[in-house]
């Protein structure tokens, strides 16, 4: 899937609507591990419809305001639930990839993952055709979950 995702960044104006979301549950280190790969022009857009503000996030001209607009925005709009409990996770760090910007992200104290709830609004309010793709590794189990503007929650057990 990374590769896809690679291919459809080249381009520098995109016309695919697709952002990708790995969730590693790492049971040695107890935790879950995530990384977000986001367009640029796309997280920006929405970031700034959101609040109102123009942002420049992945670009040289990003200000530690946006970061904080960058956080809120994943926080309102990439929520977890393990084992039926919601879960928030830490932002650790991003970094940009030719047009993408990723997002690491992880939640500790995690021993065990019979199910995993995901909601994912992401970019859905300024793309109708936006996608969101899922893919969890259960500790060697993997899964996938497409979610869009006509379904946004899914679970994985």
């Amino acid at each position: 899937m990374f590769l896809i995702f690679v291919g459809l960044t080249s381009a520098d104006s995109h016309r695919f609507y697709v952002s990708i979301y790995q969730i590693d549950f790492v049971l040695q280190k107890k935790r879950i591990e995530i990384t977000t790969r986001i367009f640029v022009d796309d997280l920006n857009d929405a970031v700034t419809k959101a609040y109102k503000k123009h942002t420049n996030i992945g670009t040289e001209k990003e200000t530690p305001e946006d970061v904080v607009l960058l956080k809120k925005y994943l926080a309102e709009n990439f929520k977890l639930s393990i084992n039926g409990k919601p879960k928030a996770y830490n932002y650790l760090s991003s970094e940009v990839e030719t047009n993408v910007v990723i997002c690491y992200l992880s939640i500790k104290d995690v021993t065990k993952v019979t199910s995993l709830g995901v909601e994912n609004s992401i970019l859905i309010d300024v793309h109708s055709e936006q996608q969101n793709i899922i893919q969890f590794n259960n500790n060697g189990k993997k899964q996938n979950l497409l979610l869009s503007s006509a379904i946004t929650k899914g679970m994985l057990k």
